[in-house]
């Protein structure tokens, strides 16, 4: 795991070379990490992850033959700790539910500017979640249509208002929207941290993408 005051490590685990190295030196001159592999395949991952120690993996979701999924599990079964943050030109958003179910901390679209991309991986490297609004709520979607991960589900009220908290709205601007009191949004809240078993909004967000998110 990342030790605060240490450089933290990364591997880029990517099948494009040239996309690789020019977030290589992008990370390398701006980020204050140390890239410790730049790999374009699962097994180039695996040896990587073993010999060196890695804190953090950006990882792409197609891999030529294999994909994110496969990583993850490889990434399970050598007993990989560190964080790992999809960097994806896109993925379909049951997939991207499968991948946070598994463990990712994150999904970065590569038509972000650079300097996105820095505030992305201090989020990660800090313990947070990093996913984008928009993309967030398509996962979330894809989550409530399959098949729940554990018994505990959600009800389609506490969806919207879990959807809505995503998006950063505040108990009285979601009873705005759904056109009940603001007593009626923080009851439901309440529920949603009982299920969840959290006591804040930021920790909401994150327990409910690795519990409620399914595998296709």
């Amino acid at each position: 795991m990342f030790e605060p005051g240490r450089v933290p490590t990364v591997l880029l685990v990517d099948d494009h070379a040239l996309f690789r190295e020019s977030i290589r030196r992008f990370l390398e001159a701006e980020a204050q990490v140390a890239v410790v592999g730049s790999v374009g395949s699962l097994d180039e991952a695996r040896l990587a992850m073993k010999k060196d120690n890695v804190n953090l993996v950006l990882l792409d979701y197609d891999l030529g033959e294999r994909n994110g999924l496969d990583f993850m599990h490889a990434a399970r079964s050598l007993g990989f700790h560190g964080k790992v943050l999809l960097v994806t030109a896109g993925v379909d958003p049951s997939k991207a539910a499968a991948l946070l179910d598994l463990g990712i901390a994150g999904l970065f679209l590569k038509h972000n500017p650079p300097e996105l991309l820095k505030r992305a991986i201090a989020e990660v490297l800090a313990g947070n979640v990093w996913l984008e609004r928009d993309f967030l709520r398509k996962v979330l979607d894809a989550a409530a249509q399959a098949p729940p991960a554990s018994e505990t589900r959600l009800t389609e009220r506490e969806t919207q208002v879990l959807s809505f908290v995503f998006d950063g709205l505040s108990n009285k601007q979601i009873g705005d929207r759904l056109a009940v009191s603001e007593s009626a949004v923080k009851a439901t809240m309440q529920q949603l941290f009982q299920k969840t078993g959290v006591r804040t909004r930021s920790q909401l967000v994150r327990i409910a993408l690795e519990r409620f998110s399914s595998r296709p």
